[in-house]
């Protein structure tokens, strides 16, 4: 599925008209934000698929951004197509968003060109942010140092090797710094993010739209309402890949000065 596909079904719903466009008339009709979406190997689907709906119906300027514009696979199974590489990438952008996957983000913290890359965009971006394990390549790229952030629970305690300082919160915002936590936090972030660039009224259009009112069959979202057999066996089936994180966490710390 490629950006021209995913949109085609929301404007199939008739969606984008009903939102951001008084807002956006009040800043001119040119004036739509640009984002851009870092996509990696590996990431989780629901993490770029969740902020893509928002800023989608928000009319924004999206950028889907890879290393290069092949295809990349994502954590379901479903191929996502880059409309932009690294090198074509929009230089200025409003917003720069990473998304999580713990495979990809570990991968991603190794690979210079992507570091390169987040140092060089969120050096200028108006908002720098991740949903999920996004924040560890955030925080190894030295754009988390002496912020406030969050992660998924399973290695969001990492953060303070990069430099960060952490809040256990769902979505953390910190000056031009905003993190959210695992998965699907990403629609509580993509609606702090559209009340910053439309309002309020708009995030609250978009919200009732998607009928997002949760109700989970179950309180186990979190360890400390799952309980610790729930979170130990989830931490001991990835432990592996979460020593793998804390050693790449480390060795960008030392690259970055910590």
């Amino acid at each position: 599925m490629d950006r021209r596909e995913f949109n085609a079904v929301l404007a199939a719903a008739s969606l984008a008209g009903l939102f951001a466009a008084p807002a956006m008339a009040q800043q001119g009709a040119t004036a739509k934000p640009v984002i851009g979406m870092l996509v990696h190997p590996d990431m989780i689907l629901l993490d770029l698929a969740g902020p893509l709906t928002v800023f989608s119906i928000l009319q924004a300027d999206v950028h889907l951004i890879g290393k290069t514009r092949q295809p990349v696979m994502t954590d379901a199974g479903l191929p996502v197509t880059p409309s932009d590489s690294f090198d074509s990438a929009p230089s200025a952008l409003d917003v720069l968003f990473v998304p999580g996957g713990l495979k990809g983000t570990v991968d991603g913290m190794k690979d210079q060109a992507t570091i390169d890359f987040l140092k060089d965009r969120g050096a200028r971006a108006r908002f720098v942010t991740s949903v999920c394990t996004g924040s560890l390549l955030l925080g190894s790229a030295g754009l988390l140092k002496g912020y406030q952030a969050t992660s998924h629970w399973y290695v969001r305690e990492l953060l303070p090797l990069l430099g960060a300082t952490l809040r256990k919160e769902r979505v953390v915002a910190d000056r031009n710094r905003i993190t959210a936590a695992g998965v699907t936090a990403g629609l509580d972030f993509a609606l702090t993010i559209a009340t910053q660039l439309a309002d309020e009224e708009s995030a609250k259009r978009i919200q009732l739209v998607l009928e997002y009112d949760p109700k989970p069959p179950y309180d186990a979202g979190s360890p400390e309402h799952a309980g610790t057999a729930l979170s130990e066996g989830i931490l001991k089936r990835r432990g592996a890949l979460i020593a793998e994180a804390e050693a790449a966490a480390r060795s960008a710390g030392a690259r970055i000065n910590l």
